[in-house]
């Protein structure tokens, strides 16, 4: 299990990693960035923009050609809520582990969304179990913040695009800070 263990190394992380391609026509950081812009123009409490910006934090962790490869499912999701658990409270890394049974909930739930999914996150459905049946549907909503999930999934769906969000990580390290479980790990 990977665990960070300071705001430096997850700077550090996004600095040397944060311009792998995402397999969407933008990089990983700009797909950050676009994800917590968009929750934070939505009005989104603090730890829902927090988690939108960190959300793919476990692709940073994988081998370049793995993350656009679509060859095996990593779990990025467990990966990063894991490395993120230790350093900030809940309501950031439970809708980071749950991101992608949200898309699977999704699938299942609404009839059209699957359609509206980019050409990567169609492709990485498969790998990741498909859509839910509704068992699985009922499972993920007994879950703490599945709506959360649900609501960082739409920022990441839309979170895509080619053109630049004019935001940088930096804009978003103070509401990080306020996040931190222990301050002295700022």
């Amino acid at each position: 299990m990977i665990r960070l263990s300071s705001m430096t190394d997850i700077q550090r992380l996004y600095a040397r990693h944060g311009g792998l391609n995402y397999g969407e026509g933008v990089t990983q950081m700009e797909h950050a960035l676009q994800s917590a812009a968009l929750a934070e123009a939505h009005g989104c409490v603090p730890t829902l923009v927090a988690a939108s910006l960190l959300h793919d934090i476990g692709h940073l962790f994988e081998k370049e050609d793995e993350v656009a490869g679509f060859a095996i499912d990593h779990r990025h999701e467990r990966t990063g809520a894991d490395a993120l658990a230790g350093l900030f409270v809940e309501a950031v890394w439970r809708p980071v582990a749950l991101h992608v049974a949200a898309k699977r909930y999704l699938c299942f739930k609404e009839e059209k969304y699957s359609a509206t999914l980019s050409h990567a996150s169609q492709r990485s459905l498969k790998l990741q179990g498909g859509p839910f049946s509704a068992a699985e549907a009922e499972a993920f909503e007994s879950q703490a913040y599945w709506r959360d999930a649900i609501a960082l999934r739409r920022f990441d769906d839309m979170g895509k695009r080619e053109e630049v969000s004019h935001r940088s990580f930096e804009d978003f390290t103070p509401l990080l800070r306020g996040l931190l479980i222990d301050a002295a790990r700022a």
